[in-house]
């Protein structure tokens, strides 16, 4: 399927407002001089552990427990990624050490 010039802008243009709006819409609708909602504070608070915990699930639901290695490389990443977010406190650091750790594990260790 080929898409006319006219057709490729349009799509692009939908593209960037959506993105705009998404980016201006909370300043729009929270501007610093208003408190936020109760509600807005209240998800704002539960939510990124909530994500977090979600996120520990979905990569952890794969692991055959019963099958060697039994989640080893899993459990030693996820030991790798608490212990460094509990040290150095920055996300970046703690995903990429885990990151790091995992494919080292999987593809060198228990390969």
């Amino acid at each position: 399927m080929r898409l006319s010039p006219a057709e490729t802008v349009g799509i692009i243009l939908a593209v960037a407002a959506g993105t705009q709006l998404t980016r201006w819409l909370p300043f729009w609708l929270f501007p610093e001089s208003r408190k936020p909602p109760a509600v807005v504070t209240y998800l704002g608070r539960v939510l990124p552990p909530a994500m977090m915990g979600l996120l520990v699930v979905y990569c952890l639901k794969g692991v055959a427990w019963l099958e060697a290695p039994h989640g080893a490389p899993e459990m030693i990443a996820v030991a790798v990624v608490t212990a460094l977010h509990c040290w150095k406190r920055n996300v970046l650091l703690s995903i990429a050490g885990g990151t790091v750790v995992y494919m080292v594990l999987v593809q060198q260790v228990f390969a």
